[in-house]
């Protein structure tokens, strides 16, 4: 592995931190996130049009840039530093890679060009809050959290030769201004039982968006109500057998962006709480002169280094899986019989990091920390909100080390 950024890499770097210092203040973050879509449309078409990050892992023959998916993630670092609000996340990390893993020809000549080009956003719903065992983040996906009949869920049916489904998805990342859903819903009964994907036009008839509550105002969440919705199968086959190990490998692939993305809004909180201690005084002199306040501060700046470099080493292997599966390597079996995953491993890290810069900095901004109108409780929040969605430390962990078989009872010969 090459710790070093190409050329390209620190051009994204700097143009997106130039871009956003500009755009995403904190007055900024909030008056984006009261608005309908839940983010800003006119830096939207800046990130998308302009700078094209949509597209940065995408073919080129679908009108994306052919990047590995670690320019993503380091994009993503510098949207973290700002919590900028954008649908960029749902869009080329979750629901465009299930497109260019499971799609047929025509649906990605259809459909990823537009999203490459930032003209159409796409949200990945998942069946009650159960984004994170469908990513296979905090549990195995083989099971039957899709739901279905008197499970809950999202059920699919066929007739007349159309899909149709029936249920509901409760936190559907942007999901309620995403022009495009990919739905996971269960179907088959008990003789047949199957998870496939489907996609959902954003005006279709019968489905339902509601924009809900959520911790972390910076991520909106929707619940989406499907009533006989007419779906398009995503693939074209629907025996259901390659999408519980495409919704694995984008899994590990969204947890290492997303763990990237900790890292970058780590670094800004500790960075804000520095210059903070710099110039309050107390007792005479700046706070960040005393040798509690220093200790309490390297503790933070050494975790948030070690997770920078676990988030690097995520999207490198990452990167290298997917060059090996577009190379026609079995990646699907490498990763069920060895476990080289370590997404969730450097997510868990990026998110301990994030909560424990973020609680500092609001500890030693002392009572303006705790007020709404500071922006360090907004990192606080993203850090929670972003366990909600994809799954608590412990469980990342825990998963992790049951993926890599940590502690299996092995039999040793005597």
């Amino acid at each position: 592995m090459d710790a070093g950024l190409t050329a390209e890499q620190e051009d994204i770097r700097r143009t997106l931190r130039e871009l956003l210092g500009r755009r995403c203040g904190p007055q900024e973050v909030r008056a984006a996130t009261d608005g309908p879509a839940g983010h800003d449309p006119d830096l939207w078409t800046a990130l998308a049009a302009r700078l094209g990050l949509p597209g940065l892992a995408l073919p080129e023959r679908y009108g994306g840039v052919g990047c590995p998916v670690t320019d993503l993630a380091l994009a993503c670092e510098e949207t973290g530093r700002f919590l900028a609000p954008s649908p960029l996340l749902a869009t080329a990390a979750l629901a465009a890679p299930l497109l260019l893993a499971l799609g047929t020809e025509a649906q990605r000549a259809g459909l990823l060009p537009r999203i490459a080009a930032g003209t159409l956003t796409a949200a990945l719903a998942v069946p009650g809050t159960r984004l994170s065992t469908a990513l296979e983040l905090t549990g195995a996906n083989g099971g039957d959290w899709a739901g279905g009949g008197r499970a809950g869920g999202v059920q699919a049916r066929r007739a007349d030769g159309r899909w149709r489904l029936y249920g509901q998805a409760d936190q559907v990342l942007d999901g309620h201004s995403a022009g495009l859903l990919v739905v996971a819903a269960h179907t088959g009964g008990f003789a047949r039982s199957r998870t496939l994907l489907f996609l959902v036009a954003g005006d279709s008839s019968g489905l339902v968006r509601v924009r809900q509550t959520a911790l972390d105002a910076t991520r909106p969440q929707a619940r989406i109500q499907l009533r006989n919705v007419e779906a398009e199968l995503l693939g074209e086959g629907d025996d259901g057998e390659g999408v519980p190990a495409a919704l694995a490998a984008v899994g590990d692939s969204v947890a290492a962006v997303l763990a990237c993305e900790a890292v970058g809004a780590a670094d800004r909180a500790l960075e804000r709480t520095v210059e903070y201690v710099g110039r309050r005084e107390q007792f005479g002199r700046p706070i960040g002169s005393f040798q509690a306040v220093k200790h309490r501060l390297a503790d933070v700046y050494v975790q948030v280094q070690s997770a920078r470099s676990a988030a690097y080493y995520a999207a490198w292997a990452t990167a290298r899986e997917s060059a090996g599966a577009a190379r026609g390597a079995s990646w699907e079996g490498r990763w069920r019989e060895t476990g080289e995953r370590v997404g969730g491993l450097a997510l868990a890290q990026a998110l301990e990091a994030l909560r424990t810069a973020a609680a500092e900095g609001i500890q030693l901004h002392g009572g303006i920390g705790f007020t709404w109108e500071h922006e360090a409780h907004l990192y606080f929040k993203r850090a929670g909100g972003d366990e909600l969605l994809f799954g608590p430390v412990h469980r990342l962990r825990a998963r992790a080390a049951e993926t890599a078989r940590l502690f299996e009872r092995r039999e040793v010969a005597v």
